[in-house]
C-alpha cells in the first residue's frame, strides 16, 4: 500500500514571470502534438506546455485546424512558430489568438537545414534586428505574450557580448521573455540531434543574462533531466524547461504542480494518469486516429521500473496494427505490477 505524499512545500513565484513559465515542456518536432500533449496533462495541471514549431508558409497556406486545434484540457499552451518575414509572423500570432492560445513563441533556435535554408530558426541570432522586427509585428498583431527561444551563439559567434547584443536589441522591440538552450548552435557541420548534445551547456552564461538583464523573465532550457535540477536552477533562474527527459521518463512531471508550483496535491499514480488518459485514446479510436500515434508518448511512463518492457513493447508491437484498439493499452497495462502502478515514485 503506498504511502501519501508529504505536504506540499511553500514555492514562491519570482516577480515578473508568469508562473506558468517556473516549468515547461519544450517545443519538440515530431513529440510535443497534442496527444503527448493530452497525455501530459494527465500528469500536471500548471506546467506549460508548447506545440511542435509551426511554420507560418503552414499556417497561412496550409490545414489551419491540422496545425493549430487542440484541447481546452491542454491550457496553459503556446504556439511556438518558425519564420522571419514580419507579415507572416504577425498574421500566424493573429491566428494563434483567434485559436486560444496563452502565448506565442518565435524560434530562433532551431539549427535545422531546413529551417536554415528558410533564414529562421537560429539563423535569426546572426540578424537580431529581423528578430526584433519580428517580435515588433507580432506583438502588433496579437495582445497574447510574444516571448522568443534561442541558443546562446550560433558558430564562431558565440561571444557573451554577441548574445547580451541579441537579447538587448529584441528585448528593446518588447520581448519580456526568453527560453535560452545553454548550448551554442553549429549551423554547419552538425545534425540537429548532435546539435542538441556536442555543444557543452553553459549554465553560467545563461546565469549571466539573468543578472544583467533582472527586468526580463530568463528560462533555462537544455540538459534537465529531473525535477530535483530544475529546483537548483530555479534559484537563479525565472523558469526551467525540460526537454527529451519529459518525453523519454514523463513521470516526472507527475511531481510538478506539488514540487514546482507549490499546490496541496498528491501526485498521480501511474494506474491513475493511464485511467485519466484512457478516455482520450477512446475518443480518439472512435474518431478513426491510430492507436500507435495516440498513446505513443506514453511508452516511456514506466521506465526504469519494473513491467517497463513489457508494457512498451505491447504497445509497441501491437500498436502499430491496423486493428489495435483500447484493449492493447489494457493489456500493456496487465504486464505491470501493481506495486509498480500504485507507486508514486
Amino acid at each position: 500500500m503506498s504511502q501519501p505524499a508529504p505536504a506540499a512545500p511553500s514555492v514562491p513565484i519570482l516577480p515578473g514571470s508568469w508562473p506558468a513559465h517556473r516549468l515547461s515542456v519544450a517545443p519538440m518536432l515530431d513529440w510535443t502534438d497534442r496527444h503527448c500533449r493530452a497525455f501530459h496533462r494527465c500528469l500536471t495541471g500548471r506546467t506549460l506546455l508548447y506545440t511542435e514549431m509551426v511554420t507560418t508558409g503552414a499556417l497561412l497556406h496550409g490545414d489551419r485546424a491540422r496545425h493549430l486545434d487542440f484541447g481546452q484540457s491542454e491550457h496553459p499552451l503556446a504556439l511556438q512558430l518558425g519564420g522571419s518575414d514580419p507579415g507572416a509572423l504577425a498574421q500566424s500570432a493573429a491566428l494563434a489568438q483567434d485559436w486560444g492560445y496563452d502565448e506565442v513563441n518565435l524560434n530562433c533556435g532551431c539549427p535545422s537545414d531546413r529551417v536554415q535554408n528558410g533564414a529562421f530558426g537560429a539563423v535569426l541570432m546572426g540578424t537580431p534586428d529581423v528578430a526584433a522586427r519580428a517580435v515588433t509585428a507580432m506583438q502588433a498583431a496579437t495582445s497574447l505574450p510574444v516571448t522568443v527561444k534561442h541558443r546562446i551563439g550560433i558558430d564562431d559567434r558565440d561571444s557573451y557580448e554577441e548574445l547580451h547584443a541579441f537579447v538587448d536589441t529584441v528585448a528593446a522591440a518588447g520581448c519580456r521573455t526568453f527560453t535560452v538552450h545553454a548550448r551554442k548552435a553549429w549551423l554547419k557541420g552538425l545534425s540537429p540531434k548532435e546539435n542538441r548534445e556536442i555543444p557543452p551547456l553553459r549554465y553560467e552564461v545563461v546565469q549571466r543574462l539573468k543578472q544583467d538583464f533582472p527586468e526580463l523573465t530568463i528560462v533555462l532550457n537544455g540538459g534537465v533531466q529531473t525535477l530535483a535540477e530544475a529546483q537548483e536552477h530555479l534559484a537563479w533562474a525565472d523558469g526551467v524547461m525540460i526537454g527529451r527527459a519529459a518525453y523519454q521518463t514523463p513521470y516526472l512531471l507527475a511531481r510538478a504542480d506539488r514540487d514546482i508550483f507549490g499546490e496541496d496535491v498528491t501526485p498521480p499514480t501511474r494506474r491513475e494518469v493511464l485511467t485519466r488518459f484512457r478516455p482520450y485514446v477512446v475518443a480518439g479510436l472512435a474518431a478513426g486516429q491510430s492507436f500507435h500515434h495516440l498513446t505513443k508518448a506514453t511508452l516511456g511512463l514506466f521506465a526504469g521500473k519494473p513491467g517497463a518492457r513489457h508494457y512498451k513493447r505491447t504497445l509497441s508491437e501491437l500498436g502499430h496494427r491496423n486493428e489495435a484498439g483500447i484493449e492493447v493499452l489494457d493489456q500493456a497495462i496487465a504486464g505491470v505490477p501493481d506495486d509498480v502502478l500504485d507507486a508514486r515514485d
